[in-house]
């Protein structure tokens, strides 16, 4: 293990987890084991760690590590110049975060050409020294022999003023000097908003903040980044800082010690400083500092509403057809097997005011359900999909076909892509995107991973926050679930197999072109023929692969193949097969685990294998329900005051919920209108894809805005 003990025992304090934890997860990080790897099947050497845990320790490692680096940096730059005295050196190796080093390494950073700079050029600094020291209760003597015309000081005040540009870098650079005043900032710091006057029209969406002022430590996440946003469109100027006569006096108190003229000199070094050094290199400090805070609580929403997204209830392999429904360019429809295959496309006209084209609608639903024994009927949420709904449900259609409404958020990217292109390259994008919206029915993680999460539409202010973290954060959610759910090898598209642990997108792709090639997997040993796919890759992947028709039914499990001999023991030692072990629960009871436990194996494998052979293969997502929208409320202008509808949450934010009930335009619940008590954060109560009863508070048609109160649709 490369990493520095003093570095994980840092981690350890700064993540409150037990050393020897963080220390194996660590040493399981570095040899290559994916958090869902090391979460699922070392929880032995972990002490059962959950993903978010170990991924605290893959991020905090890495951050921890940088740290490091730059410290290196630092001390050999220094060094270099020869001012790496033992006590400066003793602060650099003590400093525990970024912002420590920085404050020290200022003052021997290189420097563009300064006021300060000009200063000591021309001979001040020695001038600056004394009046610093304000020992002297006279100037005019001092100063006087300062003064040259050769070198551009021609008089008492033009040196005087040099002084002070040396002494204001001094506080600039002074570490306790920033450190106070940052502190006075992130505190006491008032963020205040004003519109440029020029843009006032322009920037109607940001009037709420044309005259706005708070303390930037109250200000929420969803407020700061709103204003950022309106600072970088050019419509706001946006101003953080303390009481500045409160911070030029803390300043004051740590430079200025006597009460002479050297004294009076210092007080305007220090004004000056502040107002041109400190102030805007401080101000810029805190707005990244608290645009950080607001990236990592957006992305921390944006994260949950995908997971709940991705984790919602499929379908499962029905025979569907799905429907991508529009007024004058007519419904385009396709028909799909269990598998998702596209068998059938065509495009119907049901909202044609021709009575003829509606009558042919009927006729080529009705048949292609019975021909292709269609179990379910999905439709896009778009335009006229609460219409195409109803013209649906008055058909004649079999028993049980039910018609279900898919949210399309994400479709029409999905069919403009590479990965729909070659999924299907003899079909325009019109097709594609039913075909999406009827696998998203089917399996809405499979169909997902397909798609560029930020287009999925359950963000807040996705667009703003840092892209890199966010892309990560993305990530690790989509392969969180992906792992948890597990892959059907056979059927998995190489895009879902990407996202397997262990695998990634060329062994994915080699992984179907073996399919391709080969046929279907009859195991997970199988999967070793793969190119590329080594002892690593299959170890890591193994666990988290399905085959739904393998002989073992441990292969169909998510029990990992380095696991099988110890269940084949097992039922060795209850005299019966594997396949009747894994069948007979009451079997598996008498086994006692305790016999089992080893120096690799303990009682939290052993039971996390009884588990699952309770129902191999099991989907940990819930089961489907239908869902539906209140008959005849179909448009905004359907609404009024007081109704109470059915509703399913789409976004879930820090300031409340975004809900859809039907009418092609979500409605906002204000935290405030989610329960009969407070709440501070709505993700406590509410998800992605939650089933909720809303009440109409207000209407506004024109700026297509409503207000919605879940507490009082209860109460």
């Amino acid at each position: 293990m490369n990493i520095p003990n003093s570095l994980i025992n840092q981690l350890a304090q700064q993540l409150n987890l037990p050393l020897k934890q963080v220390t194996a997860t660590v040493m399981l990080l570095e040899t290559g084991a994916t958090v869902p790897f090391i979460a699922r099947y070392r929880k032995e050497m972990t002490g059962s760690l959950d993903e978010v845990q170990i991924a605290a320790i893959r991020d905090g490692l890495q951050q921890l590590q940088k740290l490091e680096e730059r410290r290196t940096f630092i001390l050999e730059t220094i060094a270099e110049q020869g001012k790496l005295i033992p006590g400066l050196e003793a602060k650099i190796k003590k400093a525990t975060t970024l912002t420590e080093l920085e404050d020290l390494y200022l003052p021997y950073k290189p420097k563009r050409r300064t006021r300060a700079t000009i200063a000591r050029e021309r001979g001040l600094e020695p001038l600056a020294k004394i009046i610093s020291e304000q020992r002297q209760p006279h100037l005019d003597q001092v100063v006087e022999r300062f003064i040259n015309p050769s070198k551009d000081v021609p008089d008492e005040e033009t040196a005087l003023a040099g002084a002070r540009d040396i002494i204001a870098e001094w506080v600039n650079e002074n570490a306790r000097s920033r450190s106070k005043l940052r502190y006075q900032f992130e505190r006491k710091g008032v963020l205040t908003a004003k519109v440029v006057k020029a843009k006032k029209e322009e920037g109607e969406k940001f009037q709420d903040y044309f005259d706005w002022t708070e303390p930037v430590s109250r200000t929420p996440s969803h407020r700061f980044l709103a204003i950022m946003r309106g600072v970088n469109e050019g419509i706001l100027r946006m101003n953080i800082e303390p009481e500045p006569a409160d911070a030029i006096d803390s300043l004051e108190r740590i430079f200025v010690n006597a009460n002479n003229e050297c004294s009076d000199q210092v007080k305007l070094a220090v004004k000056d400083a502040y107002k041109r050094l400190l102030k805007p290199s401080l101000e810029t400090e805190i707005r990244n500092l608290y645009k950080e805070k607001a990236d990592l609580a957006a992305i921390d929403v944006f994260t949950t509403n995908l997971r709940e997204l991705l984790m919602a209830a499929p379908l499962g392999p029905k025979r569907v057809m799905a429907l991508d429904p529009g007024f004058r360019t007519g419904c385009k429809l396709v028909c799909l097997d269990a598998q998702g295959q596209l068998l059938h496309h065509s495009t119907i006209y049901p909202h044609d005011r021709s009575s003829y084209k509606r009558f042919e609608a009927i006729d080529v639903v009705e048949k292609l359900c019975d021909e292709f024994k269609i179990e379910a009927i999905a439709v896009g949420n778009g335009t006229a999909g609460r219409e195409t709904i109803d013209f649906l449900k008055k058909l004649n259609l079999a028993d049980g076909v039910a018609t279900i409404m898919v949210n399309e958020s994400g479709a029409s990217i999905y069919s403009a892509s590479e990965i729909a292109r070659t999924e299907f390259p003899d079909q325009d994008i019109t097709v594609r995107g039913s075909v999406s919206i009827g696998r998203r029915l089917m399996d809405p993680l499979a169909e997902l991973v397909k798609i560029d999460a930020k287009s999925i539409g359950v963000g807040q202010y996705q667009h703003d926050v840092d892209q890199g973290q966010l892309k990560k954060s993305l990530d690790d959610v989509v392969v969180s679930c992906v792992n948890k759910v597990g892959v059907e090898i056979n059927t998995a598209s190489q895009q879902l197999l990407t996202y397997v642990s262990g695998l990634g997108p060329k062994l994915a792709q080699n992984v179907v072109a073996y399919r391709n090639e080969n046929g279907r997997f009859k195991n997970k040993a199988t999967l070793k023929k793969v190119a590329g796919i080594g002892p690593k890759a299959f170890e890591q992947s193994a666990g988290f692969i399905r085959v739904g028709d393998a002989k073992n039914p441990l292969d169909r499990s998510a029990v990992h193949p380095e696991r099988f001999a110890l269940v084949k023991q097992m039922a060795k030692d209850c005299n019966c097969t594997i396949e009747d072990f894994v069948g007979d629960e009451q079997l598996r009871k008498t086994i006692p685990l305790k016999n089992y436990i080893s120096d690799k194996v303990g009682l939290p494998t052993l039971n996390d294998i009884m588990d699952e052979l309770t129902k191999p293969g099991r989907d940990p997502r819930e089961a489907f329900e239908e869902f539906d929208f209140a008959d005849g409320i179909n448009s905004i202008e359907d609404l009024e005051i007081g109704m109470i509808l059915p509703a399913i949450v789409t976004n879930v934010t820090n300031f409340g919920a975004f809900v859809d009930i039907g009418v092609h335009q979500d409605g906002l619940v204000h935290i405030s209108e989610i329960a009969n008590r407070f709440i501070s954060d709505p993700k406590t109560l509410l998800k992605v894809q939650q089933k909720v009863q809303v009440k109409v508070l207000t209407v506004d048609a024109a700026r297509k805005r409503i207000n919605l109160s879940i507490k009082q649709a209860e109460g």
